[in-house]
């Protein structure tokens, strides 16, 4: 693998890093802040972020698509296309984006009522998807010039428009939470504003930096005749990838709605472990999509071993260093769930599941770097396909089993979350030492 590639990989990883650390500090920041006004808040915000970001995954089937090819038409100099597939890309997420809006706000109730949520929760969790799913088409078209830029080899700008909204957010989380500098104490409700104003603001500037950067201009003539091809692609890589990242959001959906079942704490633990252990898997999913998107060039310009050798490196490092932010999690479990809830039951169901969650990083590893490798060179279907069978098989109906039948609780169901990742991750490895993924490409050489 040449010098020049593993300093484009760097170059993509550092800045996508750094975005999505923050992203996950503002999902964190929600938490922290929520958690000192009541673990019932974190739980019923917890019930709604599963919903808001399976509706999300929607508009990941024109996104993905966007990515794959705009890397791939990049590589091989098609500028014009790019262009056409970004004006497409955000047309269709525009229309899909103000349907799911309405959806969540006006079936809030409906929702949360088929999610088993109730008393206290209820009135919290109503406030907070009503506002945060209203305001779901910004996120759409966030996300649709996110991917863009990324692709573009301008993932550099997406991470300055997060840190800027970050800080706006930690600032308004704080002030209409916590009712402070003469603003009303809100609550969850608060917390809801400052997220959809912060959506609010990083689209804007998202926009001026890629007409600034990227695309001065979508100009109308390429869309005469309209470029159902470039509409065609786009769903054929988007619908099954997505349909992955479906498949796994709705069972996780699932899962909580078990593990509600189980009560307010096994609930919040659950809220609270999401959040702590996506720090150890970050990485990972920086330096996969950062590889994905080195990987579309390369394919786009035909270079199938510069492809095969890039891959198992960035499988190799994310193995590696996400299992061993995972040990350091583990070691400091007991810390970092005394500083976010002082409930005993919480705290060891917490600290306990940590130290499973070691083994199951591995497998993570593996599917977030293959997922996104593979999808990057068009092999699409495989993926999706995997995914459905193994996640719901294990991960779903042996996690209730176990858990919920068999009496062992989120313990149980964990241990087979475990399962599920790390067989996905063997067959995904065997799949990339298999070259199968060869000659899917977009591009016509």
């Amino acid at each position: 693998m040449s010098p020049g590639i593993k300093r484009q990989l760097a170059s993509l990883a550092v800045p996508i890093f750094i975005e999505t650390f923050l992203i996950m500090m503002l999902g964190a920041v929600d938490t922290i802040m929520l958690s000192r006004h009541s673990d019932a808040s974190v739980a019923a915000v917890g019930v709604v972020n599963q919903i808001v970001m399976l509706c999300f995954l929607v508009f990941e089937v024109i996104n993905l698509g966007t990515s794959v090819l705009c890397s791939q038409y990049l590589g091989a100099g098609l500028k014009d296309r790019l262009a056409t597939v970004v004006g497409v890309a955000l047309a269709i997420n525009l229309l899909t984006g103000c349907a799911i809006s309405a959806t969540l706000f006006l079936g809030a109730g409906n929702i949360l009522t088929a999610m088993g949520l109730s008393g206290e929760m209820m009135p919290e969790g109503l406030a907070y998807m009503r506002i945060v799913g209203g305001f779901a088409f910004v996120q759409a078209l966030a996300m649709t010039v996110s991917a863009t830029l990324r692709a573009c080899n301008k993932a550099v700008y997406p991470m300055a428009v997060v840190a800027i909204v970050n800080v706006l957010n930690i600032f308004g989380n704080y002030a209409l939470i916590f009712g402070k500098f003469g603003l009303p104490a809100l609550g969850v409700e608060g917390a809801a504003i400052s997220t959809a104003a912060g959506r609010t603001l990083a689209m804007i500037m998202l926009f001026a930096i890629m007409f600034r950067t990227t695309i001065p201009v979508i100009k109308p003539s390429l869309f005469r005749p309209f470029p159902f091809k470039e509409v065609k692609n786009l769903l054929k890589i988007g619908i099954p990838s997505a349909g992955e990242q479906l498949s796994y959001s709705s069972s996780q959906v699932l899962i909580t709605y078990f593990i509600n079942m189980l009560g307010v704490e096994a609930l919040a633990t659950r809220t609270y472990t999401v959040n702590v252990v996506m720090f150890g898997y970050l990485f990972c999913i920086a330096v996969s999509q950062g590889g994905a998107i080195c990987i579309g060039h390369l394919i786009g310009r035909g270079k199938v071993m510069g492809t095969y050798l890039l891959g198992r490196f960035v499988m190799r490092i994310s193995i590696i260093v996400s299992v061993s932010l995972s040990i350091l999690i583990a070691v400091f479990g007991n810390v970092i769930f005394h500083a976010l809830t002082s409930d005993a039951a919480i705290i060891k169901m917490g600290t306990t599941i940590l130290v499973i969650d070691i083994v199951l990083e591995l497998g993570r590893a593996i599917n977030i770097f293959a997922t996104n490798a593979l999808r990057a060179t068009g092999d699409v279907n495989f993926p999706f396909y995997i995914g459905l069978v193994v996640q719901w098989s294990v991960a779903v109906a042996a996690g209730y089993m176990l858990g919920i039948v068999a009496g062992l609780g989120i313990y149980g169901m964990w241990a087979m979350f475990t399962l599920d990742e790390n067989i996905r991750g063997f067959i995904f490895a065997r799949r990339w030492r298999s070259f199968k993924w060869a000659g899917k490409s977009f591009v016509a050489r």
